[in-house]
């Protein structure tokens, strides 16, 4: 009997001994849990150890065990910031029922293992870094009721089919991961399902209708994949769904009206897809939705006003549709009685047109209203003043005008105020001093004008200021120094005058300040010195003048400079103190000393551009530093010296323009190494020697300017290379040899100058193959000979040809005639001959000139009898006439100019001093009227009687007009030798002393400086260092005289260059002389 007894005894011990058996290995197995985690930041597993017992784990941190004590049932180590991989050995903790790891850093796959835990409810592995694919094993939890793996952007692959065999699982959590493929239509049987969240995934194909099964569902999240197809209208039979979130794919037809029908719902997003038609006035049913989001679709037609009138709808969102008609003025009720709860109205970027209706103001609970980007017009309405807990007010890019209603201001709540781009005027009402919360205040590209009033200094909590593109006046408030957030100040383009405040310099979080544009004067403020977190500085376009304040040099944060078109003088030391630098222009001031070497410290710097100021001395080698450095323009300075071999590093330079400098040396080949250089303009400098073969490796050239140096050799025939070239200008070197026909392979060009060479040989026919010239084809004052090619009449587009003063030879083609875009035409100075037929008549006489055989229209008739040697004298005494005359004429100008000024009569003195070797003055040029006279060319022909045809000298008078001259340039004075060329040296000289009201011996001039030099430095010079080149007895000059005497005094500086063969022939000078006076006269006669 006892044996029975004891059989249940033994089955009882030994079921004991085995579950204490598996409560030691369950110990075991959570010490190779730990050991697979390699980094515990948090120490959370440091109690985790073997002494703590057979059953001691139990309380381990994050360890859960049953209500014996036995087994482990629970595993919680989420958010301890854990490294390693999901340890494999978890598997074994067969009597695991719950496991979350989430918010670590675990890495690796997701343990197919854990298929095996059939107790398992609760899997949480989200926010992690896992990769891989889901296991297909986990479909066979049975028990599994939570199982959210998102957040883990590694995770990869298809959503696994077998996932639909988890009967119990309440909620699917797969968001943020980057899972592919169609969505498992097996997940409709997961009939227990109440949320669906796989929204941020790369998920394609339709939504499945059998999602419509789900009759627990709660939340459908697929928002943010690629899904397309329609919205299954089946959807709307989810009675209990409350969140349904399909935004953010590519979803398209209609909004299913059916969706009304959930009766449930509380957030409803179609954001961003491809969704058309109307909007269904069925959503009007969904009595507790509290957000409607269908913005970034193509939804058109009027917007139903009775969403507006939802009971618990908080935001409606209907942006970037095609939305037509006006803006429903019901759209929270008829009445005052009615009350809404609507609280964001956004319908930016529609159609929207008519006015802002005023029953918008029944919307009390409204804090945004966002109707920008519509076609509204009319006034802004008096009545939204009364949405006293608005907070952002978005109206801007629509056809509103007129002024700001004062009741505006009452707002008090409001934080941004967004009004740019409209026809908005009148004032800005100093009632805006009550926004005292306003944070953001956008009133750009309006018709705003009169004074910013001083009461804006009293929104104090102001960041953001954009008036740019209005007619504000006045000056800027000192008010504005109260606004310690200020950190964005746009006043550009505006009226404002008078001095920037020194208050501004107070905002000491300006990130941005831009008064470009304006009429602002005086000092840039020492206080900008504590503007430390300044980071784009633009002062450009005003007449600011002083120079930099030193404490800039400590605003370090500063990436972008531009104080262009100024009076600024001094050093650009104090603007780069950063090494920060992305853009930097300081173009047409009057900046003197060196370019700052600091620039180069700034290695992200793209463009800098510091022309037209008075810097000297070399360009710093550490601007080589610049490995960004995309535009250098450091043109019209006085900097000298080579161009420094450390630029070459520069390989990002697309555009150098040194022009207008004193720069020297060679022109160096490595700036053949650019690949990416567009631009190389090196004009008017003292570069010498050949150009190099290498700059034909510059594939994207389009302009290359090397013209008024002293450049020598051939043109390289490499050149022809450069396929993109628009333009090359090679002008008034010392370049000698043939033109290479290798040009003609220059397809892009445009512009094509030569001249002022020593070119000879013929002209290339292959020039005739530059069919896309258009400005300029000039290849005068060379030695080029031979016949005019025919081939030249095919440049269709041309518009201005010039090849005189060389020694062509033969007939005018006839083609040449034909060009219809050609404007200017000048063949003269060289040994044509032939009849010109009467389709030449369309240019003047002058085009043709000084070819002894040519004759036709326009020239004489074909039939003279004047011999070549008749013809020849004549024009001598004519050029020779015309000159004297010329200069007679303009002494007349600026006597006339000084009487006036002077206001008072009598005799006008003009003494002129040549620069012959005696050093004595010639006599006065004695001006005994003022009144304008009538010359005739009779009077002309008497006058110069007498001129010598050698030296274009002589006694020459004109009725109430004495003139007695004789001159004789510097070069020639020793030798008693004068040429034409050398002879104008003289009357360049004469007509500086005519402007300048200086003689050549003046104390100005000393050391180096001669008058030539003088006058050259000045006129090089910005204004306002330009101007002390004029006679001070002649001023207040106005503007037309103010022009023709610089225009007088270039043409004295090209009589005056150093080479005789540099100057122009006493022709040329009086062709010039006279264009000037004649248009000084025009604007005399026309005042």
């Amino acid at each position: 009997m006892a044996r029975p007894f004891l059989a249940p005894l033994w089955i009882l011990a030994l079921v004991l001994l085995s579950c204490m058996a598996a409560a030691a290995d369950d110990g075991d197995v959570l010490l190779l849990v730990k050991s697979a985690f390699v980094d515990d930041p948090q120490g959370v597993l440091a109690g985790w150890n073997a002494s703590a017992g057979a059953s001691g784990f139990c309380s381990w941190a994050g360890v859960a065990c049953d209500e014996a004590g036995l087994r482990v049932v629970g595993l919680n180590l989420s958010g301890a910031g854990l490294a390693g991989t999901v340890p494999r050995a978890v598997a074994r903790l067969d009597a695991l029922e719950a496991i979350d790891l989430s918010s670590n850093e675990l890495t690796g796959p997701v343990s197919a293992a854990l298929g095996g835990l059939a107790n398992l409810q609760v899997l949480l592995l989200y926010s992690n870094q896992l990769t891989g694919q889901i296991p297909a094993s986990l479909g066979a939890l049975s028990a599994l009721q939570v199982l959210r793996l998102g957040d883990n952007p590694g995770l990869s692959g298809a959503i696994p089919d077998a996932l639909g065999k988890l009967g119990n699982l309440t909620v699917l959590g797969l968001a943020s991961c980057n899972l592919t493929g169609p969505i498992p239509a097996s997940l409709g049987r997961l009939g227990a399902l109440t949320a669906l969240n796989l929204q941020q995934n790369a998920l394609s194909g339709p939504i499945p209708r059998g999602l419509a099964g789900l009759a627990s569902l709660q939340v459908l999240s697929l928002a943010g994949n690629q899904l397309t197809g329609a919205i299954p209208p089946v959807l709307g039979r989810l009675a209990g769904l409350q969140n349904l979130n399909l935004g953010n794919n590519s979803l398209v037809g209609a909004i299913p009206p059916g969706l009304g029908a959930l009766g449930e719902l509380q957030y409803l997003n179609l954001m961003n897809n491809r969704l058309s038609g109307r909007v269904p006035r069925t959503l009007a049913a969904l009595s507790h939705v509290r957000t409607i989001d269908l913005s970034g679709n193509m939804l058109s037609g009027a917007l139903p006003a009775e969403l507006g009138r939802l009971p618990e709808l908080t935001v409606l969102v209907l942006s970037d549709n095609q939305l037509t008609g006006s803006v429903p003025g019901d759209l929270c009720g008829g009445d005052e009685a009615e009350s809404s709860s609507l609280e964001h109205l956004m319908l930016s970027t529609n159609n929207f047109t008519g006015e802002i209706p005023e029953g918008l103001s029944r919307c009390r609970a409204l804090t945004q209203l966002d109707l920008a980007n519509n076609s509204l017009f009319g006034g802004i309405p008096a009545a939204l003043g009364k949405l006293g807990n608005l907070t952002d007010l978005l109206l801007n890019n629509n056809s509103l005008s007129g002024e700001l209603p004062r009741e505006l201001f009452n707002l008090t709540e409001l934080q941004t105020l967004a009004l740019y781009h409209n026809e908005l005027s009148g004032r800005l009402s100093d009632a805006i001093g009550r926004l005292v919360n306003l944070e953001v205040l956008y009133l750009y590209e309006n018709l705003f004008a009169g004074e910013i009033p001083e009461s804006i200094g009293d929104c104090a909590s102001l960041q953001l200021i954009d008036f740019f593109g209005n007619r504000f006046n006045g000056s800027i408030p000192t008010s504005m120094g109260n606004l310690s957030q200020l950190i964005f100040l746009d006043f550009r383009q505006n009226e404002l005058s008078g001095v920037i405040p020194s208050e501004l310099g107070e905002c000491q979080q300006l990130e941005i300040i831009d008064l470009a544009d304006n009429a602002l004067s005086g000092p840039i403020p020492e206080t900008f010195g504590k503007l430390h977190f300044l980071e784009q500085f633009m002062l450009y376009n005003n007449s600011l003048s002083g120079a930099i304040p030193d404490g800039m040099f400590e605003c370090r944060n500063i990436t972008r400079v531009n104080i262009a078109h100024n009076r600024l003088s001094g050093s650009l030391l104090p603007l780069c103190g950063t090494a920060r630098l992305l853009s930097f222009d300081a173009t047409n001031n009057s900046f003197d000393g060196g370019i700052p070497a600091q620039l180069g410290r700034s290695s992200s710097l793209q463009r800098v551009r510091l022309g037209s100021n008075m810097l000297s001395g070399p360009i710093p080698p550490s601007l080589g530093g610049i490995a960004a450095l995309t535009l250098l323009d450091v043109s019209s300075n006085a900097l000298t010296g080579g161009i420094p071999a450390t630029l070459a590093q520069c390989t990002q330079l697309s555009l150098i323009v040194l022009s207008h400098n004193r720069l020297s040396g060679a022109v160096p080949d490595w700036l053949g190494s650019l690949p990416q250089l567009g631009e190389l303009s090196l004009s008017n400098n003292e570069f010498a020697g050949a150009i190099p073969v290498q700059l034909s490796n510059c594939s994207k050239l389009l302009k290359l300017s090397l013209d008024n140096n002293q450049i020598n050799g051939t043109v390289p025939p490499e050149l022809g290379r450069l396929v993109s070239l628009n333009v090359l200008n090679l002008a008034h070197n010392q370049l000698s040899g043939l033109i290479p026909t290798a040009v003609a392979k220059l397809s892009s060009l445009y512009e094509l100058n030569l001249s002022q060479n020593y070119l000879s040989g013929p002209i290339p026919p292959d020039i005739g193959k530059l069919q896309e010239l258009q400005s300029l084809l000039d290849l005068s004052c060379n030695n080029l000979s031979g016949h005019i090619p025919a081939s030249l009449g095919s440049l269709s587009k041309l518009e201005d040809l010039n090849l005189s003063h060389n020694a062509l030879v033969g007939a005018v083609p006839s083609q040449l005639a034909g060009m219809s875009s050609l404007v200017q035409l000048d063949l003269s100075s060289n040994q044509l001959e032939g009849k010109l037929g009467t389709e030449f008549g369309r240019w003047p006489q002058a085009a043709f000139s000084d070819n002894a055989g040519l004759c036709g229209s326009p020239l004489r008739g074909c039939g003279s009898r004047n011999s070549h040697s008749a013809l020849h004298a004549a024009t001598i005494a004519l050029v020779s006439a015309a000159v004297t005359l010329l200069i007679v004429l303009l002494t007349i100008m600026l006597a006339l100019m000084a009487v006036r000024r002077r206001a008072r009569g009598g005799e006008v003195n003009c003494t002129a001093f040549s620069s012959s070797s005696s050093g004595s003055a010639n006599r006065q040029l004695v001006v005994k009227g003022s009144a304008r006279r009538e010359f005739r060319w009779e009077a002309i022909m008497e006058a110069t009687a007498n001129l010598s045809d050698q030296f274009a000298i002589g006694n020459a008078r004109v009725q109430l007009l004495t003139v007695e001259c004789h001159i004789i340039s510097a070069e020639c004075a020793y030798s008693l030798k004068a040429t034409e060329r050398s002879d104008v040296y003289s009357m360049g000289i004469v007509l500086m002393e005519l402007v300048t009201g200086l003689l050549p011996t003046d104390k100005t001039f000393g050391g180096d400086m001669d008058m030539v030099r003088w006058v050259q430095s000045r006129m090089d010079a910005p204004l306002p260092a330009r101007e002390q080149v004029f006679d001070p007895a002649l001023k207040p000059l106005a503007p037309r005289e103010e022009s023709s005497m610089t225009e007088v005094l270039e043409v004295a500086l090209r009589c005056t260059r150093e080479a005789p063969g540099e100057r122009p022939t006493a022709r040329q000078v009086s062709d010039l002389l006279l264009h000037v006076s004649l248009d000084y006269y025009r604007a005399c006669e026309k005042r």
